[in-house]
């Protein structure tokens, strides 16, 4: 029920608009949302005069990397990946998180959202590392992969000769990668 109310509430917002602009977006709908123009949506706070902190929905300048586009993320998939609505800004950081790295490496959400994968692996890729080699090396040793992390973290890129989907490493931007 719950997953048909959002449906339709996205359609209503898509044909009122006529696009998705992240700063029409409702702030419970911003955060793992993807504008028309294929910029994702950021929640920010602002502070208020009167009040406490207010939240704002923007548009970062963040690409998406594939060709999704006025893309709401699903209930689903922000449960599955451990993620949070209210999430402001994004940050790296998560992934040294070993419950989070867990939840967002889990079957329920590597096979089923698309969308939050591609920016973790973003992320990940900041971080000098691919996503699919963490969450590979969680699979065998949880406690090994999470040291790994962190002290391929501190010391640079991680270079990886393994091809990774259609893309070599080289353009590991452009795709995100397979997670079997």
């Amino acid at each position: 029920m719950a997953l048909l109310l959002f449906l339709a509430f996205s359609l209503l917002l898509q044909g009122a608009f006529g696009e998705l602009v992240c700063e029409e977006l409702p702030v419970g709908m911003c955060s793992f949302a993807i504008s028309s123009t294929g910029k994702r949506c950021l929640l920010e706070t602002y502070a208020s005069n009167v009040g406490p902190t207010k939240f704002q929905c923007k548009t970062s300048e963040v690409m998406v990397n594939n060709n999704m586009r006025e893309y709401i993320e699903t209930d689903h998939c922000i449960n599955a990946c451990g993620l949070d609505r209210k999430a402001v800004g994004i940050s790296s950081d998560i992934l040294l998180d070993p419950r989070f790295a867990a939840k967002i490496c889990s079957p329920d959400c590597s096979n089923r959202c698309p969308n939050i994968l591609d920016l973790h692996q973003d992320l990940a890729l900041v971080e000098g590392m691919l996503l699919s080699e963490l969450c590979r090396a969680l699979r065998n040793s949880p406690r090994r992969a999470m040291s790994q992390l962190v002290s391929s973290s501190a010391s640079g890129p991680v270079v990886s000769s393994e091809p990774w989907g259609p893309a070599s490493v080289e353009s590991s931007a452009l795709a995100p990668a397979p997670f079997n």
